[in-house]
């Protein structure tokens, strides 16, 4: 799928140029002449890149940007921000403001071309969510977010770490001890009968969808995970 560049410039001759050149690269290229309309076209599609010059003729490029940062839809938005300006002291408020990158008029389009593709692939690999699948049980690690069949479900923060570090270590038995040192860490002092308290509260919230039986009690052994949902004892 073609990226999607919206180019935020007062100056037609300078939007049309930029257009033409990351046109015959391949990206589908939208055009705003002012803060409004910018925020606008954003709304309506999201684009993968903002280019935004720093004189707006409605508001200016750093706190279009601030704007841009506020709302959630473009929160992430990789933006370079094109100026004039040259003085170190305009590219740090410019960088504060919220862009990523920052390149001064007149713009080179080769210079332009390859800071897009470095920020495109960082926003890519940014964009990697580390899911754990298992079973029914789906566990988003940087949203802390448990799905079990499509369904979100709310976790207290420590039974959120148990069970990402059961489903990171499925079908294996870890004593109580051992769950203290990985889950809690070594340096905390806590009685071993607390593992079971939250390994408790933990299957509790499983059983409101019937999953309860992820996590098996073996034995004089400890606790074990496994997706297959064995009935534990």
């Amino acid at each position: 799928m073609k990226k999607r560049i919206l180019c935020v410039e007062d100056e037609a001759a300078i939007r049309s140029m930029i257009r033409f050149s990351l046109e015959r690269e391949g990206y589908v290229v939208e055009e705003a002449a002012d803060a409004r309309s910018a925020r606008d076209l954003a709304a309506t599609q999201l684009p993968d890149l903002l280019l935004v010059d720093w004189m707006l003729p409605d508001l200016s490029g750093p706190e279009l940007i601030r704007r841009f940062r506020r709302d959630p839809l473009t929160a992430d938005t990789p933006i370079i921000m094109l100026t004039a300006k040259t003085e170190e002291e305009d590219m740090i408020h410019g960088l504060d403001a919220g862009a990523d990158d920052y390149l001064s008029k007149p713009v080179s389009l080769k210079a332009l071309s390859a800071r897009i593709k470095a920020l495109l692939r960082r926003s890519e690999g940014f964009g990697e969510q580390r899911i754990i699948n298992a079973g029914r049980l789906q566990l988003n690690q940087d949203a802390h977010q448990l799905r079990i069949d499509g369904t979100p479900v709310h976790l207290g923060t420590t039974e959120y770490r148990l069970l990402e570090f059961f489903m990171q270590h499925q079908d294996k038995v870890y004593s109580r001890a051992q769950l203290l040192d990985f889950v809690w860490g070594q340096s905390t002092y806590i009685e071993e009968r607390t593992v079971d308290v939250h390994v408790l509260r933990l299957r509790k919230t499983l059983k409101a969808h019937a999953a309860e039986n992820v996590i098996q009690t073996i034995r004089g052994a400890g606790y074990l995970f496994s997706a297959t949902e064995t009935t534990g004892d």
